[in-house]
């Protein structure tokens, strides 16, 4: 991490403006529609593929490569919801809602609005305790303070970190049936329902019994293992703000960047360009690399720190502040 001596404020959101106008001089927030069509076609045609040999394979277990491969494209196609839900495909939110109901909803099961609700509050607040619903206590804890109380788990949660995402895409599945039910959302259900039944008989319908349960356990636990390890890297064990940040410094702080060349931008959809990502959400995914050297250098340059690590010690510092935050919990055991 860069650490130096912070260069004096001026005007509130002055540091911001400043950035901003750098990056719109380079064109970066300009969009990218052709990006957007290969990768969305490449995506889609994917999804069609996995299951076209899902059912040309039949009643084999073999089918369980497929249901890893239909893991990796859930995942892929859950990025591509995350894009269109920040409007990076589309400039209005008409067809970005539509798109994402068909990606998100129907594709893989997920709601795309309760996603867009907490995606939102998460990128208003980053790492926030209280108000960031991607660190709010819940099975993993991410503040001492929040830890307190806690059992087993908490105290050596730091080891059930990736069991647990195994069971990330039912947990975020589940969320989505109560958030849908709360907001009576018809639309929302039905293509969702779709979805549920859609893959039920599927599997029903082309495998053995046992087939069908192992294809599922295989399939949703490398989804939620897969998608789980595209988000955390970005924020866990990094700062919590305290609530007198800036915008630029409350996003920066709280946000890492994962270098790893042009697999690791495929593999993590342009996540790993998070500190970019959080600062200008509707950049296009295939502009954030180029961003990402004009903000590293401006934040050189007023002195705010700027964290850059590689993928697999992003994992490291992430398991280190969850068995740090159960220390209190294990010292009174």
């Amino acid at each position: 991490m860069t650490t130096m001596a912070e260069r004096p404020r001026t005007t509130a959101g002055s540091d911001f403006a400043e950035l901003g106008r750098r990056i719109n001089a380079a064109g970066l927030l300009r969009r990218r529609p052709g990006y957007y069509a290969l990768r969305l076609g490449l995506v889609a045609g994917a999804l069609i593929g996995g299951w076209a040999l899902f059912f040309a394979i039949g009643a084999s277990w073999w089918t369980l490569l497929v249901a890893v491969f239909l893991a990796v494209v859930f995942a892929q196609t859950a990025l591509v919801a995350h894009d269109l839900a920040h409007r990076q495909v589309f400039r209005t939110n008409k067809p970005s809602r539509r798109a994402g109901l068909i990606a998100g909803n129907l594709a893989i099961g997920m709601s795309y609005g309760y996603w867009m609700d907490k995606h939102t509050k998460h990128h208003a607040n980053p790492n926030h305790d209280d108000l960031d619903p991607d660190v709010g206590p819940g099975v993993l804890v991410w503040s001492r303070e929040a830890a307190r109380g806690k059992g087993f788990l908490t105290r050596y949660q730091a080891y059930f970190f990736f069991p647990l995402l195994t069971l990330l895409g039912l947990s975020l599945k589940r969320d989505s049936l109560r958030w849908i039910n709360e907001q009576k959302n018809p639309l929302e259900a039905a293509l969702i329902g779709l979805h549920l039944i859609g893959y039920a008989a599927a599997l029903i319908t082309v495998l053995s019994p046992l087939q069908a349960l192992a294809f599922f356990v295989v399939h949703q636990a490398v989804f939620g293992v897969y998608l789980g390890m595209t988000f955390a890297p970005n924020h866990k064990g990094m700062p919590h703000p305290d609530g007198t940040e800036d915008f630029l410094r409350k996003q920066v702080l709280t946000s890492r960047n994962v270098h790893g060349g042009r697999l690791v931008d495929a593999a993590l959809g342009g996540l790993n360009y998070q500190i970019e990502h959080h600062l200008f959400p509707a950049m296009p995914t295939p502009n954030l690399p180029k961003a990402q050297p004009i903000v590293q250098q401006y934040c050189a340059e007023i002195g705010v720190p700027y964290e850059v690590t590689s993928l697999t010690d992003s994992y490291r510092q992430a398991l280190v502040h969850l068995h740090d935050v159960g220390a209190d919990l294990r010292a009174a055991s």
